[in-house]
This record gives structure tokens, C-alpha cells and sequence, in this order.
């Protein structure tokens, strides 16, 4: 009986050494692997990421295949609590222990750019040309041009673009910062499409991105986005017109000077939702998580209508005659 357990003790012995030596050798063999970047990459790490948000992002950023084996080796290497946030850029050979010492180590730029909600693509472009610290690469290149030199699969630029704020090196190509947001888009646009809610009267994720641009407009109050976007996805059900101010604004451009009137309403156009029924030809702006949230997860209404309180939020109504009620009171002018 003693010599059965002193050999079972020594199988299970063994056994222990061969997958410390297995597990060695993959650790030895992944932590010096290449990484095969066969070209300069650029990607930000934000602040408060932890070890795997990070490494996510590393995936997302093209600079990962398996962002779980990179996660495994930070651990082991009692890394998982230094991943440091800001603007990295790598290229030719890299391991992945190299990558691991680089983002904790700081060995990244300082220099940051912020695009927010609700921007046009020429207000973008703006932000961009008035850095100090970017390398103004399009600047008077025309848009169907960046768009080309982008891989963009669209016409138009607009509402393609994440905002948030971007960390990069000093002298970095302003095409460079437009790929990341561009990038940056897609991923959130794929991952909430994927999660849509079902019955949608969006027929692709470009559409829901024009639908959010809508709704970044339209919202006064972070809160109210889910209950706007059920106003204009249960009008789109119905065939209705969204009958959207912005949409009409943005058409205008800059022939708008403020004040948006009944001729503005009545004019034809390829951006005017008083004359034509569904989605404008392209997005309006580009449109924040919430928007692209609630775009894809409307709340549960049957509001066709809403109008401005004039304190920065929306009553809402299901019936006619209730929103011209709301009207009266207050004061809106009820064309949704």
C-alpha cells in the first residue's frame, strides 16, 4: 500500500515537472515571439485601463492576435498593475515581453488631441489643423481624397470618426489620428450591432450610425437619448418623416445663419426629413457612445412625437393630439 502511494507521489511528481517544463517553454516561446508588425502602428491606451481592457485595445489596434496570451504573461511577470496610459507607436520586430516592457515602462508621448460629440467632419478637420504638434497631411486635401487614403468603404467622411481624446507622438501624420478614430468607430459600431435589439428598421450598422448622428443632435439631456431614439425608430416602423431640425441644418450648411425657418422646412433636399421620408444619405456628425447606444437599444415606447420643455429636456407623447397639447404649453413649436 506504501509503495503504491510512493509511486503515485512520484508520477504525479513528475507529471508536475513536465508541465512546469511545457508551460516554461510556452512562456519562453510566446514572451519572444514576433509579432509580426510589418508596418508602424499607433495606439492609445486610456487612462484607468485595466490589464485586459488594455490588451483589448491592443487587439483592436491590430498590435494583438490573442490579447489573453499577453494578459497571461503580465501576470506572471507581476505586471498587471503597470500598464501605463497615453500614446504608444511600434513597428518592425517586437516580442510580446518587448511590448509588455514598453507600456509599463512610459515609454510613450504625452501629446493628445479630443474630438467631441456632435462635431462635423469639416469642424474636425479644423481641430486637426489647428494642433502644433501634428503633421498636417491633409490639410486642403479634399475630402473624397482622405477618404480614399483612409480604406474608407463610403462617399463621405462624416460621422466615421470616435470622438474621444487621442494620445500621440509630436509630429504624428494627421491621417494617422484619423485611421485610429476611424477605427476606433468601427469597433464600437461592430460590437453594439452584433448586441442590437431585435425588430431594428436599420437594414446595416451605416445606418444606425446616420440614426445616431440624429439623435447627438437632438438630445438636451444624456438620459433622454434612449427615449429619442424610440420616437424616430417607431416613426421609421410606421413610414413616418422624422421631421429632424438638424438634419435640415446640416443640409443648409452654410447658408444656415441661425435661425431655421418654414421656407428652410419646405425646400427640397437629400438632407431635409420634413420632405422626405427615412434615413438622410449620411450621418450629421459624429454621434458618442450614448447616441450609438441608444440607436441600437431605443427604449421601450410607442412616443412618435417630442418637444423642447425649455429647460433642456423633452416631453414626449405617443398621440397627436397630446403633442399639440404639449405644445401650447410649452411653447415649442411641435414639428416632431
Amino acid at each position: 500500500m506504501l509503495k503504491t502511494a510512493e509511486r503515485w507521489l512520484k508520477r504525479a511528481l513528475w507529471l508536475s515537472v513536465a508541465l512546469l517544463v511545457v508551460f516554461a517553454g510556452w512562456l519562453a516561446g510566446y514572451g519572444f515571439s514576433d509579432l509580426a508588425i510589418d508596418r508602424p502602428l499607433q495606439f492609445s491606451l486610456k487612462q484607468g485601463s485595466s490589464l485586459r481592457g488594455a490588451a483589448r485595445q491592443m487587439q483592436a489596434a491590430g498590435v494583438l492576435d490573442s490579447p489573453g496570451q499577453f494578459e497571461l504573461l503580465a501576470r506572471i511577470f507581476g505586471d498587471a498593475g503597470r500598464i501605463q496610459a497615453g500614446n504608444y507607436e511600434i513597428g518592425g520586430d517586437l516580442t510580446p515581453l518587448a511590448l509588455l516592457r514598453k507600456v509599463t515602462s512610459g515609454d510613450h508621448s504625452q501629446d493628445q488631441i479630443t474630438f467631441v460629440e456632435g462635431l462635423t467632419f469639416g469642424q474636425m478637420r479644423a481641430v486637426l489643423d489647428a494642433h502644433p504638434a501634428i503633421k498636417h497631411d491633409t490639410r486642403g486635401v479634399a475630402e473624397f481624397e482622405i477618404v480614399t487614403r483612409l480604406g474608407i468603404p463610403h462617399p463621405s467622411a462624416e460621422g466615421l470618426f470616435f470622438p474621444d481624446t487621442y494620445y500621440f507622438a509630436n509630429g504624428t501624420s494627421d491621417a494617422a489620428i484619423l485611421q485610429r478614430a476611424f477605427r476606433a468607430m468601427q469597433s464600437q459600431l461592430d460590437a453594439l450591432w452584433s448586441a442590437r435589439a431585435d425588430g431594428l428598421p436599420l437594414e446595416n450598422p451605416y445606418q444606425a450610425l446616420i440614426l445616431a448622428s440624429i439623435i447627438e443632435k437632438e438630445s438636451g439631456q444624456p438620459d433622454e437619448r434612449p427615449m429619442i431614439a424610440a420616437v424616430f425608430v417607431n416613426r421609421l416602423k410606421l413610414g413616418m418623416k422624422l421631421q429632424a431640425d438638424p438634419t435640415v441644418i446640416y443640409g443648409l450648411g452654410s447658408a444656415f445663419d441661425g435661425n431655421l425657418r418654414k421656407r428652410d422646412l419646405l425646400a427640397e433636399g437629400p438632407y431635409n426629413t420634413y420632405t422626405r421620408e427615412g434615413l438622410p444619405p449620411t450621418p450629421i456628425a459624429i454621434p458618442g457612445l450614448g447616441a450609438l447606444t441608444a440607436a441600437l437599444d431605443p427604449a421601450p415606447s410607442k412616443a412618435l412625437y417630442f418637444v423642447a420643455r425649455g429647460d433642456g429636456t423633452s416631453y414626449f407623447s405617443s398621440t397627436l393630439a397630446e403633442h399639440e397639447r404639449a405644445v401650447t404649453k410649452y411653447q415649442g413649436r411641435g414639428n416632431r
